[in-house]
This record gives structure tokens, C-alpha cells and sequence, in this order.
């Protein structure tokens, strides 16, 4: 029954509801009608009602209600800035607080999403006593004795006095003045890997890693519930050293903390925890322990004492990374392929059976962070549909002992999701009839150079992560990071967000089964491919770093080549000049040359070949990608550099970075606090944005 036309109903005469009974209810029928105008109009006023509050207000009007207080909008690119609801709810709390230290940092992580913290540079300046206001941490000599501070010397949490620097904040170069304030931000998120099995290298020694390498450990940021707290090193996305692990041991190390070990044999409390420098020792380890468990956070490395090796030795941890990319233990629901039932695998069972059981169609999901060595296969039969998954938020590691061989009949279609696949590659054969099928590869790491040394050095640099035998394969890959591909020439390949790893920039990213010849048709948007392309047709390049170069004598004509351009196009990425591609729209280094040719060809017509030649070559040298790190494994691989210029680091289509990290925005949000400071900043105050990570 409809309440409004029960009200409206009612309100009528005894005697019409009565006739109206009678006669087959027309009257009724009428007044559930209007009743529906009414409700509309009802539900309306109530709305109007609403509007005028931030907190109950629809997404449309808030920007009306920040106009009458001189909100400015910001570019939507984190869950805050997209609805400026909190915002606007917060601005006069914050205006109140206007010119503080702690206002700076909390707008700061509002608007950009990352973790920050708030130097005032002039607290730390060395300054000569004033015996009515003494302040004897400013002294000239830093205490020699005094590690923590050695240690954090030049970062947001420095505490030793510095001279004066007289240049400029906001150039990044100037720091300790008196106008100076400094907003240090971590681009560097945390994931974290709960339970997992640790690596074995022996009965005593053991790694965090499960690709046997040495692992930087993070922090677990610890929330800020009040507005006046500065962030402290446990608030941030920090590496952990072992010193201050050694002080603070209990607060970074326990089952809900930064991390953790346990075993079902050995008390793994935080009383029977040492922490200590185990680096490689020759053959051995340097300070195993003789009575208590030993952890290197630095290395990633655990050593329990001899003649009792651990049972089910299982280890909790954070390590960071850039954005949700790769096979990692974060959410990634969302991106499921089937719904419905699946075949749950744990740790200790076999993922072939369930491979096996489930190929004619299903789900088969891996529950846990656990390690699954193992020899796989899997035959998709005509128009199947199968998902291969790690359970939400979990980060299995399959540790192939030989490649992974798929079948696919025309029709069939393999999903694999949430991945870490290490020690050998994805291969599809070539046996099947004529048709075409699927794979989808999301979220999944495919190691680049299939494992890893224990310096995380490539075992294979030149294998490759994928290898597509059978003719009319569609691939779709998304998300990801991985080794090279090498395709038959009637594949089609589409990738997206993936950074493909070459192990260096004169490798084969993408090229035919040879490796030298061109693969299938390929599309690339927002990715970053270290090493050489060659493609039967690039159908699409957006938004993507090709970082290629030739090597000495190489077999290759060109870093970047595709067979047939009269289709595709290239747009807004970086192509090395000397590469092939389809018709090229606000690439670079074409634009930076053209603008720097055009700059100096003053008058018209008046430079010479050489001298055209000169600023080709200075300009190509100067406008370039630069990585803070380009290893696998490293928390900042694939991390575009401070020195990166501006032409790639806001050379998107939107004025974003180039690259696999597009989707992190990060110039927006570093835009956004600028925008914020201009409002915030107490007169005469500079400020400088710096990247902590």
C-alpha cells in the first residue's frame, strides 16, 4: 500500500470511500495517482531542507555553499577532492587555525591524499642565546652521541640546527630560513602481506620476501586523531631502520602493527625479538643469534637461534610501492571477471587439481599469501570461462618450476587476477582450432627476468614474461607488472596502467616469438615499457613512456617500430626519435624540439644544418624520462624523478605524469595544495613542497 494515497484517501468523505467500494475502486485508483505527485513533491521539500546544510546537502550544491564562503575547487583527482563536501564542511575550522603549523599539514594530506608533515625551517636554525629565551637544542655542533638525530639529519624529522640558506624555497634547493616552511610529502603508499610463509634459505635463516630477495620492510602508518598533532615518524610511510626498530620495538612490531612473525614452535613475542645487521657474511649470515629471533628490517632477513628450526614459520609485513599495481594485498573486488561459486585453494593444497577440475568452467580462488610451487598446466575447451584469482586483499606467489603452459579452444576465455608469478612464463601454445580466444591478466606481477638473485638482480634478464604462440589470441592486460611479451603477428594485445620490463632499455619489451620480427597488433595506454618495441601495427599509444634505446651494433633498426602506419596513433607520450610509429600528436621529444627550433631559428630561416642538429641532440639529451629506481622490487621502481623534466612529468593528455603511475595525478595534487597555500600561508611565509619518498 502506497501511504501517501492512504493519507489522501482518508481524507475524503465517509460516504465517497464507501460509494467508491461499491463501484470497483476508480477513487482510489485516482488517489494513488495524485499521491505520486505528491510524494515527488514531498521528497523535494525535504531535499530543498537539506541543501541548505554541507552535511546533508546533494553532490550539485556543495560547491554553491563553498562559493559563500570563498571555497575555491580543486582538481577532483582523491576521494576528498572529489565531492568538496568535507572540504567545505571543515573550511571555517580551518580558517580559524589560519597560518598554523598543523592546519599546513592537515590540508596538505586533504588535498593530496599522501601522508605529509609540516617543518617550520626556522625552529632549526643555529642562533646565538638570548638569555631570556634559551634554547639550547639550536646548538652550533650537533651531539656526535645523540644516533636518532644523526640518522634523521636533512629529513622532515630533523632535529639538528642548521646555518642559514638564503636561496630560494621554492626552487626545492633553500631550506633553513626564517620565512621558510617546508611541506614534505611520502608519494609511497604501504600494502601489506599478512601471514605469509617466509622464504627458506636454510633451517635458521629466512627472508620476508617470497621471491628469496632482500626486502626493504615499511612503516604502518599509525592515524592522527588530533588536529593539533604534527606527524611523527609513526604516522608516516617510512622505511624502517634498524635503530630505530632496535628503540621502538614495540611499537612497530606485533600482529596488528608494521610486522610480525610467528611460528607454531617458537615464542615470536616482542621480549624474545633481537634486531640486528644480518648482512652476507661470505657463505653465511654476519650476527646469527645464539638464545633469541633476529630481524634485519633493512635487508627483510629473519634468524632463529640453531637446533630449533621453526615449524610453519609465517611472517606479517608492510612493503611500499607507488599505486594498487601488480599482485598486491589490496582491494581489488571490483575487478572479478565471474561471479557466483569458485574452488577455494589454502596453503598446503594442490592448485593443479583445482586447475584441472575447474577447466571446463568456474572459479578457482586462492585464499591466502601463501606459496605454491608448482608444475602447471591448464586446457580451456571451446566457449569456456575460467578466472584464476587471489582471494580479496590476498597476494599469492606461484612459484612455476617450469612454464606455465595455457591451452585455449576458439571461444574460451582465462582470466588470471591478484597474481605473483615467479620462475617461469605464461605460455599459450599454438594447438586449438581456428577461432579466437581470451586471456585477461589483471593485477598480476609476472617477475621481470622470472626471479630474482638476493639482490634482487633478474636471474633471466632477457626471458620474457608471456609468450603468445597461438594465432587470433586477444590479450588484455591491465594493471600489471611484467617482463617482456613476444606475440605471433595475428595477436592483438591491449594493455593498460602495466609497466612491461625489459630488465634494461636495449631489451625486447614487445617483438614476434623470435624476438626480432614483429609481434601482433598492439595498443598502450598509461604504461611504461622499458625496452625495445617492434609491432605488426601500434593501434594505439597513449600517455606512454617508451623508454628505448639501441644498443652497440644491435640487430634493430629502430628502439620503437611498427610495420604498418597508415592506422594508429601515437599521442601525448614519450617515443624516442629515432622510432618508427604512426602519425605522432604532442609526443615528446618532438615538441620540445620543435619549440626549442623554433626559439632560436631567429630570424626565420637563419640556422644552419649543423647548428639544427646541435639542439636536436641537447634537447633530446635533456628531455627524457628518469626513474627513481628501475629495478623490480624496489619500493619506488618505475617512480618517475624529481629530475624527470616537467615535458613528461605533466606531458599527459590532462596534464598528468606519462607512465604506468598517470592514475596517481600526482602534479594535480601537488596543484592543489599550491592552490590551498595561497589561502592558508601566513603573510610572509614561503613555502616548498618536498618529496620524502
Amino acid at each position: 500500500m502506497n501511504p501517501e494515497a492512504d493519507k489522501l484517501y482518508q481524507l475524503l468523505p465517509a460516504l465517497y470511500r464507501i460509494r467508491d467500494a461499491e463501484q470497483g475502486g476508480g477513487l482510489r485508483a485516482l488517489c494513488e495517482v495524485l499521491a505520486e505527485d505528491i510524494a515527488l513533491l514531498r521528497e523535494n521539500l525535504d531535499q530543498l531542507y537539506d541543501d541548505q546544510f554541507i552535511e546533508t546537502c546533494a553532490d550539485w550544491v556543495a560547491p554553491y555553499i563553498g562559493d559563500l564562503i570563498g571555497y575555491r575547487t580543486l582538481h577532483g583527482v582523491t576521494e576528498r577532492t572529489r565531492s568538496a563536501r568535507a572540504e567545505v564542511a571543515n573550511t571555517i575550522a580551518y580558517r580559524r587555525r589560519k597560518g598554523t603549523a598543523t592546519v599546513l599539514e592537515q590540508l596538505a594530506r586533504d588535498v593530496t591524499g599522501w601522508n605529509a608533515r609540516v617543518v617550520e625551517f626556522f625552529q632549526w636554525l643555529q642562533t646565538s642565546q638570548y638569555m631570556n629565551h634559551l634554547r639550547p637544542s639550536n646548538a652550533a655542533t650537533p651531539d656526535l652521541r645523540d644516533w636518532e638525530a644523526l640518522e634523521r639529519r636533512g629529513t622532515a624529522f630533523n632535529r639538528i640546527a642548521q646555518s642559514v640558506d638564503m636561496r630560494r624555497i621554492e626552487t626545492q634547493q633553500g631550506r633553513y630560513n626564517i620565512p621558510n616552511i617546508g611541506l614534505f610529502l611520502w608519494r609511497l603508499d604501504v600494502f601489506a602481506v599478512r601471514r605469509a610463509p617466509a622464504f627458506p634459505v636454510d633451517d635458521q635463516r629466512f627472508l620476508f620476501s617470497p621471491l628469496g630477495n632482500n626486502q626493504q620492510l615499511f612503516t604502518r602508518p599509525q592515524s592522527e586523531t588530533d588536529i593539533t598533532h604534527l606527524a611523527e615518524p609513526l604516522n608516516v610511510p617510512e622505511p624502517i631502520s634498524r635503530r630505530v626498530l632496535h628503540k621502538y620495538l614495540a611499537q612497530y612490531y606485533g600482529p596488528q602493527l608494521s610486522l610480525f612473525v610467528e611460528a607454531d614452535n617458537l615464542d615470536t613475542s616482542v621480549g624474545q625479538v633481537h634486531v640486528c645487521n644480518l648482512s652476507d657474511n661470505g657463505a653465511t649470515w654476519a650476527h646469527l643469534p645464539v638464545s633469541r629471533l633476529s630481524i634485519d628490517p633493512v635487508l627483510g632477513r629473519i634468524a632463529v637461534p640453531p637446533g630449533t628450526p621453526p615449524v610453519n614459520l609465517r611472517v606479517s609485513y608492510h612493503y611500499g610501492f607507488s599505486m594498487p599495481t601488480g599482485g598486491g594485498s589490496y582491494e581489488r573486488g571490483k575487478t572479478f571477471a565471474l561471479g557466483g561459486g569458485f574452488a577455494a585453494v589454502t596453503q598446503g593444497q594442490s592448485l593443479q587439481s583445482e586447475l584441472t577440475a575447474s577447466q571446463a568452467g568456474g572459479i578457482v580462488q586462492i585464499g591466502d599469501s601463501g606459496r605454491y610451487a608448482e608444475a602447471l598446466s591448464l586446457n580451456l575447451p571451446a566457449a569456456a570461462k575460467v578466472e584464476v584469482r587471489a582471494a580479496n586483499e590476498h597476494r599469492p606467489a606461484l612459484v612455476l618450476t617450469g612454464d606455465w603452459t595455457i591451452t585455449l579452444a576458439p571461444g574460451a576465455e582465462l582470466t588470471l587476477n591478484g597474481l605473483l608469478i615467479t620462475g617461469g612464463r605464461l605460455r599459450i601454445n599454438a594447438a586449438g582450432g581456428a577461432g579466437t580466444r581470451l586471456l585477461r591478466l589483471r593485477h598480476c606481477t609476472l617477475v621481470p627476468g622470472l626471479s630474482l638473485t638476493r639482490e634482487g638482480e633478474p636471474v633471466s634478464p632477457s626471458a620474457p614474461s608471456l609468450v603468445i604462440e597461438r594465432e587470433g589470441t586477444t590479450v588484455e592486460i591491465d594493471h600489471c607488472l611484467m617482463a617482456g611479451i613476444r606475440a605471433v603477428d595475428s595477436s592483438e594485445v591491449s594493455i593498460t596502467n602495466t609497466l612491461v620490463d625489459a630488465t634494461a632499455p636495449t631489451g625486447v619489451g614487445f617483438a614476434a616469438l623470435d624476438g626480432q620480427g614483429a609481434g601482433g597488433v598492439l595498443s598502450l595506454v598509461n604504461c611504461t615499457v622499458m625496452g625495445k618495441v617492434r609491432t605488426k601495427r601500434l593501434e594505439l599509444a597513449s600517455n606512454t613512456i617508451f623508454a628505448a634505446a639501441l644498443a652497440a651494433g644491435d640487430s634493430w633498426n629502430h628502439p620503437v617500430w611498427s610495420d604498418q602506419n597508415q592506422q594508429g596513433c601515437c599521442r601525448f607520450s614519450f617515443v624516442p626519435l629515432n622510432s618508427i610509429v604512426p602519425r605522432r600528436y604532442r609526443c615528446q621529444p618532438d615538441l620540445a624540439v620543435e619549440a626549442a627550433l623554433l626559439e632560436a631559428d631567429q630570424p626565420k630561416g637563419s640556422l644552419t644544418g649543423p647548428q639544427r642538429q646541435a639542439i636536436t641532440a641537447a634537447t633530446q639529451a635533456r628531455v627524457r624520462p628518469a626513474f627513481t629506481a628501475r629495478r623490480f622490487g624496489q619500493a619506488a621502481y618505475g617512480q618517475l624523478a624529481d629530475s624527470c623534466p616537467e615535458d613528461i612529468r605533466r606531458g599527459a593528455d590532462d596534464e598528468s605524469e606519462m607512465g604506468v603511475f598517470h592514475d596517481v595525478f600526482a602534479p594535480q595534487r601537488e596543484d592543489n595544495l599550491k592552490i590551498r597555500l595561497q589561502e592558508y600561508l601566513r603573510f610572509g611565509l614561503e613555502a616548498g613542497l618536498f618529496h620524502a619518498t
